[in-house]
Parts: structure tokens; C-alpha cells; sequence
């Protein structure tokens, strides 16, 4: 039996303020494209530290929008390798919403969502030139420790 690629379970999050000027609908609602768009930025984190390469976003088998996300929000984006090919990477992709604009208690009021609201779930395909592959001419990453 072959040992689990120790590659699996990374996860890459990031942090970010949603800001009014993404603001798409009434109500300050952020299309959809806005979440994917950093799952694109985690899923290339991901790519670098697992191969030396930014690698390619190929798709999505399946995204689900659970809640709004507004302007004003301030977003974690997290990928998780839950599957690694020959020269592909399954990723688990969530944004939760971990704070939040509450306008009708003044302009510049906010507060942490305890606990944080997830917004969107997908599952990701990552895919990487197979010349940054372990066995070619170029140096392969380091994991972190």
C-alpha cells in the first residue's frame, strides 16, 4: 500500500475587505465572480507552494453560493488540497465572511461574525505544467514546515 501524499490537507487561506466600489446590486451585493476571483488567488498560493509554479485555475466541478456577500464584508478564502495527480490538485474552496458592515449602527461601524458566516463553497481543479513536476529539470518547492 502506497503511503498518503503528504501534500494533502495543506490549506491556504487569505483576508480580505470587500470594498464599496464592488458593490454590483442594492442592498450593496457583491456578484458571485468577486469570491471566485479569490479562490483564483488562494488556488495560485497553493500552486506555488506545492510546485514552484502558479499553475492554472482549470475549473470548478461544483459551486455553491450559500449567502450574500456586501460591501463592506471582510472575506477568508480558503483552498485545501484534497486530492493531488500526476498534474492535477482537487482543491475544497470556502469564503466565510468574518466580519461585517452594520451601517445602521453609523457609517463606519462593523463587527466580527462569531462565528464566521460561510458565503460559498466549490470544489476547484488545479493544474500545473508538467515540467515543475518532482523528476524534471526544475528544482522542486519546499513544503512549509
Amino acid at each position: 500500500m502506497t503511503a498518503p501524499d503528504p501534500r494533502v490537507g495543506l490549506t491556504i487561506s487569505h483576508r480580505r475587505y470587500v470594498p464599496h466600489g464592488c458593490a454590483h446590486y442594492g442592498g450593496a451585493l457583491v456578484d458571485g465572480a468577486y469570491t471566485l476571483g479569490l479562490f483564483g488567488d488562494v488556488a495560485t498560493e497553493v500552486a506555488i507552494v506545492l510546485d514552484g509554479d502558479e499553475g492554472l485555475l482549470a475549473g470548478y466541478t461544483e459551486v455553491r453560493f450559500l449567502a450574500a456577500v456586501r460591501a463592506g464584508d471582510v472575506l477568508e478564502a480558503s483552498c485545501e488540497v484534497v486530492r493531488i495527480g500526476r498534474r492535477s490538485r482537487e482543491l475544497r474552496c470556502t469564503a466565510r465572511v468574518v466580519a461585517r458592515a452594520e451601517p445602521e449602527r453609523g457609517p463606519s461601524a462593523a463587527g466580527v461574525l462569531d462565528p464566521p458566516q460561510t458565503v460559498v463553497e466549490a470544489t476547484a481543479t488545479l493544474v500545473v505544467p508538467g515540467s515543475v513536476l518532482p523528476g524534471s529539470a526544475v528544482p522542486g518547492p519546499v513544503l512549509p514546515s
